[in-house]
């Protein structure tokens, strides 16, 4: 008589394994440094030893060239009334900055803050950073656009996700080893975004980093990412907060 065939099936293939959870990591505070408890923060790089600083709020917005150690503004500008500032990004010898819902961007010269240049774009201004080689905006979505720096003009997109899941609410960005990180508003958190494919590859959990005490004096919610790329230094802090942290990020889970 023929042998019977025997077909096998693996639990595995009748019922694959769940996806893995994305890596979630905390921080650990390395210094604080005082900040100014009048600046909404949109937008924050640090290059060349200084920080530079984007604030919000109509009457209120500003660019600001900042000291770490004291905090003290040592270059400032004000942006016209109509505008809310939003995020900034230090490119070569020029600062980029946006505004929220007026579809206008500045260039400003880095050095002076004399302003260069404006443009425009469709949809609102959120978040800026740069790679050297392309500029990342963020515009409230889950998109991120890619911009040349050469022209100003988007070259292609990708939309923020978790698995399956759209990410949106993306504020203030900035580039970190690769990584794109972008606080999500209203939210203690960070997202760790791949800038190939915009898989969130990990989140940055920031829940307690400023103390209740100070938060009861009107502070707003975290945004403000920096970093230093030569000290290998993070940064953070929110809108109206009077500290500015450096932390460093530790796996949780």
């Amino acid at each position: 008589m023929p042998r019977a065939l025997v077909l096998v099936v693996t639990a595995t293939a009748l019922y694959p394994a769940p996806p893995r959870p994305t890596p979630l990591y905390g921080y650990r505070v390395v210094r604080t440094y005082p900040h100014d408890p009048r600046a909404f923060t949109q937008g924050l790089e640090y290059r060349g030893g200084f920080l530079y600083e984007g604030t919000g709020l109509n009457g209120r917005s500003t660019l600001r060239k900042v000291e770490l150690q004291t905090g003290r503004v040592l270059q400032e500008i004000q942006l016209d009334p109509q505008y809310f500032g939003e995020g900034v990004t230090v490119l070569d010898q020029s600062i980029l900055e946006l505004t929220w819902q007026s579809h206008r961007g500045f260039v400003y010269n880095r050095g002076t803050f004399q302003l260069i240049r404006n443009f425009d774009y469709v949809g609102e201004g959120w978040g800026l950073t740069n790679n050297g080689s392309e500029i990342f905006m963020s515009d409230g979505t889950p998109a991120i656009r890619v911009w040349s720096p050469a022209t100003l003009q988007e070259i292609r997109r990708f939309s923020v996700h978790d698995g399956q899941t759209s990410i949106a609410s993306l504020n203030e960005l900035e580039f970190v080893r690769g990584e794109i990180y972008a606080n999500v508003w209203q939210t203690d958190r960070i997202a760790r975004i791949s800038p190939k494919d915009g898989n969130v590859i990990g989140w940055i959990d920031l829940s307690g980093l400023l103390p209740e005490a100070d938060r009861a004096a009107g502070a707003d919610v975290l945004n403000g990412i920096a970093y230093d790329s030569l000290g290998d230094r993070l940064f953070v802090t929110g809108k109206l907060w009077p500290k500015l942290f450096e932390i460093q990020v530790v796996r949780k889970s």
